[in-house]
């Protein structure tokens, strides 16, 4: 399995000929071009999940490819889909909201993956970690989580650390993230130095010597 990251939430997952993209980035989003240099996603995928709708993550088009259309999953619920087993549980995220906003909650989906003898748990744009015991009971057993610690809408650098080691994976790879939250949840873990890598390249083997190793992931 090979994993890339596009920025914001955007993950390209490969595993043989076959592409999971988590959380596109849209044209529409006010994030691409100018200072912050960020690109929409630009790359086909036999599946896409959508944690959120929002121009940040919902980019499906930018995962489409010709006559391939990705098959999207965007909401709670539990799917197969060439043989992949996909669940997505309900959350809450304020991402990107005003901090007045009407008493107004955005369904978040988490999603959980079995691929290649491997648990991925995505928690999307997740900002609250009181989950309902369903969504709990969802999440056991993970092996590679991707956890959003920017603190704008979603979990801060310290609430995404403590949360993440609570569910005990062998890999804990950070997202949605500026580079004084990237920092603090370095130190949280534990490190003072940022070290990043182009791209994880993993198989279930590699992860027997892993405890809640965090992986921070260049941006393509």
């Amino acid at each position: 399995m090979v994993i890339s990251y596009n920025g914001v939430q955007s993950f390209k997952v490969q595993f043989g000929d076959t592409v999971l993209a988590f959380d596109p980035i849209s044209k529409e989003s006010r994030l691409v071009g100018g200072q912050t240099k960020l690109r929409a996603s630009n790359f086909g995928a036999d599946i896409a999940l959508i944690s959120l709708n929002h121009p940040d993550m919902n980019g499906i088009d930018q995962v489409n490819r010709g006559d391939k259309q990705a098959f999207i999953i965007n909401g709670p619920g539990e799917y197969e889909i060439q043989g992949i087993f996909i669940k997505g549980l309900p959350s809450i995220s304020n991402y990107d909201l005003p901090m007045k906003a009407d008493g107004k909650k955005r369904i978040n989906t988490i999603y959980t993956i079995n691929l290649e003898n491997m648990n991925l748990c995505f928690l999307g744009a997740l900002n609250n970690t009181e989950l309902s015991k369903e969504t709990k009971s969802g999440i056991d057993g993970i092996d590679i989580l991707f956890v959003p610690i920017s603190g704008n809408g979603v979990l801060s650098a310290s609430e995404a650390y403590k949360f993440a080691v609570s569910l005990e994976p062998s890999i804990i790879i950070p997202m949605n993230f500026n580079e004084d939250s990237l920092k603090a949840f370095i130190k949280e873990g534990g490190d003072e130095e940022v070290q990043r890598t182009d791209k994880l390249t993993i198989k279930k083997k590699d992860l027997e010597s892993k405890e809640g190793e965090i992986i921070v992931l260049s941006q393509q």
